[in-house]
């Protein structure tokens, strides 16, 4: 009860719930970033051939070199930034600079029509917030802190915040931490309550009724396979990208990430114009359009979105996969459910979203509760799980390692190299360890 713990725990809460309105302002802005290029591409329908390929090349360069540190994900930074003792090292991954940048560069390539989304930049920035917050207050837990400003970010962008604990647990720890228990509830808590004052108590995806039962396990079976084998092949896909953008041509892709983002957007803009510009953006619009029936998406949506996100994944702009992920097994789920008629194709959707996100990210108690607290129907908690379950142990075979992981682990070689003075290895978006700060 002393002043001195209550000002530290003033500042933990006040840090947690700016992680909740910086989350909701974000969310927001992506929102409007992304309606406004689909209301110019519909006035101008070839703009994406001239602002897509530009935009994201400009988007690269200004991330290699203003905020490097701020590219792909953020999650896999947030998780090597765990297991970092050097505080230098630390900020070159989790910063307020790199938190802004990853706020600005983000909505700039929603503004371009890359396929990415909000989240995933979210977890990094409110690690980053967390650490910022840590250390006014003293705490110096920052392990702890990164745990509970991640939970925070994913909690208060889709309020999910059990989600946002399991997710803290599953993926980022990949273990219980009794010490860090805390630090994530109270996070969670904090974020989540400044995100519900703000947008109210609402699901992502809106209240559902979809419901399968064990009669459709025909559903549950085809969804956990194919959503597991997708997962896994874009996990594969995304990681043998990177490692050709690093090691083609002799090292010669590596040296110039900049025209390697052009020849990306090129492609982008190409797959969004034949998909009658299905693929840009987030993809939150057709897994929900999807989902309430209002729409089938065409069978070649669910391939076309999954290489348009691994081309987003790998141009060095910073986004996240979550969003177009689920927007992946919403389109899977739109052709299983044609070839079961008997079986609704809310369920069925909802089980491939499921099966898909469990296979890329490779946990899948964080697929099952996201995807439940998004669309307000824990009635179909069992269902997904045996869906989930096939999803990942499938996905494990396809790809044995967790694509975060890898990529935080390439993080942490490049900054262990650096450290040894080494000439430093290129990290998982083809960039080396110049496109990191050095203080």
């Amino acid at each position: 009860m002393s002043p001195r713990s209550w000002r530290r725990r003033l500042l933990f809460w006040s840090g947690a719930g700016a992680v909740g309105l910086i989350a909701v302002l974000f969310a927001v802005a992506a929102d409007h970033a992304q309606h406004l290029f689909q209301t110019a591409v519909a006035a101008l329908p070839w703009l994406p051939f001239l602002v897509t390929p530009l935009g994201i090349a400009l988007s690269a360069w200004v991330a290699l070199r203003v905020v490097p540190g701020s590219q792909g994900s953020g999650i896999p930074q947030a998780i090597a930034a765990r297991h970092i003792q050097d505080p230098a090292a630390k900020r070159r991954l989790l910063s307020p600079r790199i938190a802004v940048g990853k706020i600005l560069l983000t909505l700039v390539g929603l503004l371009c029509g890359a396929s990415i989304g909000r989240e995933g930049p979210t977890v990094q920035i409110g690690a980053s917030v967390m650490l910022i917050a840590g250390s006014l207050a003293g705490l110096g837990r920052e392990p702890g802190l990164i745990l509970a400003g991640g939970a925070a970010g994913v909690a208060a962008a889709f309020n999910t915040p059990l989600a946002g604990i399991v997710f803290a647990i599953e993926e980022m720890a990949r273990s219980f931490e009794k010490r860090t228990s805390s630090l994530v509830l109270v996070a969670v808590v904090a974020a989540g309550l400044v995100a519900i004052g703000l947008l109210g108590n609402y699901a992502y995806f809106g209240h559902t009724a979809a419901s399968v039962g064990w009669g459709d396990w025909k559903a549950v079976l085809g969804t956990g396979v194919v959503g597991g084998l997708a997962g896994g092949g874009f996990s594969t896909l995304l990681l043998w990208l990177s490692g050709r953008i690093r090691h083609g041509f002799g090292g010669r892709l590596a040296r110039h990430p900049v025209l390697v983002a052009l020849g990306c957007g090129v492609a982008l803009a190409v797959i969004g114009v034949a998909t009658g510009g299905l693929t840009f953006g987030t993809g939150y619009e057709q897994a929900r359009a999807t989902l309430d029936g209002a729409s089938v998406l065409p069978w070649y949506y669910a391939p076309a979105k999954l290489l348009a996100t691994a081309l987003s994944g790998v141009c060095g702009i910073p986004g996240g996969i979550f969003s177009p992920s689920l927007s992946v097994g919403a389109g899977i789920g739109s052709v299983i459910g044609g070839l079961l008629p008997d079986s609704p194709l809310g369920g069925v959707v909802l089980l491939s979203m499921v099966g898909y996100f469990a296979g890329v990210v490779q946990a899948p108690l964080t697929a099952v509760i996201i995807v439940t607290e998004m669309s307000a129907s824990p009635d179909m908690l069992l269902p997904l799980m045996v869906s989930a379950l096939i999803a990942t142990s499938l996905s494990r075979l396809v790809c044995p390692k967790s694509v975060y992981h890898a990529m935080a682990e390439g993080f942490l070689e490049l900054l262990k190299a650096e450290e040894a003075g080494k000439p430093a290895p290129a990290t998982p978006t083809g960039k080396t360890a110049a496109t990191l700060p050095s203080a």
